[in-house]
């Protein structure tokens, strides 16, 4: 009976729903524990957490996505809601306008160059490459990206995920040891790198930092999206 029990909720969309939305509260209390200290993210953890539990009940990430895509669906609403610090800083923005686009031109060169030149180097799949190439766009961007050059999307929203986390992880000791004491270039590094991840990171640690990752995060989106048709 507890079998069949198990499979029925195993199935069930909104087990998956509530199970989500339960180790994220419970990753952002351990995160609490430790303030500002990367190895805690709760993305992090919430994702260990997850697939954890995923391999030893033997669920397959379909099933699981059937309840957690009511909350992937929230990812466009916050990623237009950045707009909001955007508006509010304009006048901040303007001023450092000119050192933005010289860095997002070159860290999105950067960021697509260096995977597809690696990618290359080590013999990788045209497939595999183009579900790399993407890597520093935020999930939703970069899957449509590696789904319109025959990529794997799964593939490549893992590879954004892991991209994201070890971004928000070095950024601040980086910054720190670099004697990077500018809020604006922090932040703007942290979303050009390592987007919606790095901006939550950036958030935590200083206002005009995330306002300046949530910019470079958009804008990181539109060119990358032109710049990996050049390469591929």
């Amino acid at each position: 009976m507890n079998s069949g029990l198990w499979v029925y909720l195993a199935t069930s969309p909104l087990l998956w729903l509530a199970g989500t939305l339960v180790v994220w509260l419970a990753a952002t209390r351990i995160a609490a524990l430790s303030p500002g200290n990367p190895l805690l993210n709760p993305i992090m953890l919430s994702i260990a957490a997850i697939a954890a539990v995923l391999l030893l009940s033997g669920v397959q990430y379909g099933t699981y996505f059937e309840g957690a895509q009511f909350i992937h669906f929230l990812l466009g609403p916050a990623t237009v809601a950045l707009g909001i610090p955007l508006y509010e800083k304009l006048a901040l923005v303007k001023t450092n306008l000119l050192p933005m686009l010289a860095a997002l031109i070159a860290g999105s060169l950067a960021a697509v160059g260096s995977t597809v030149f690696l990618s290359h180097l080590f013999g990788f799949s045209p497939s595999v490459v183009a579900s790399l190439a993407p890597k520093s766009t935020t999930a939703a961007v970069a899957m449509a990206i590696s789904s319109g050059l025959d990529g794997d999307p799964a593939l490549t929203a893992a590879v954004v995920v892991l991209t994201g986390i070890c971004g928000a992880i070095v950024v601040t000791p980086m910054m720190n040891a670099m004697r990077i004491r500018d809020y604006s270039a922090r932040g703007f590094a942290a979303g050009l790198a390592s987007h919606g991840i790095g901006t939550a990171r950036a958030y935590s640690v200083d206002p005009v930092a995330g306002l300046f990752s949530g910019i470079a995060m958009g804008l990181n989106a539109v060119l990358t999206s032109l710049i990996v048709h050049l390469f591929l």
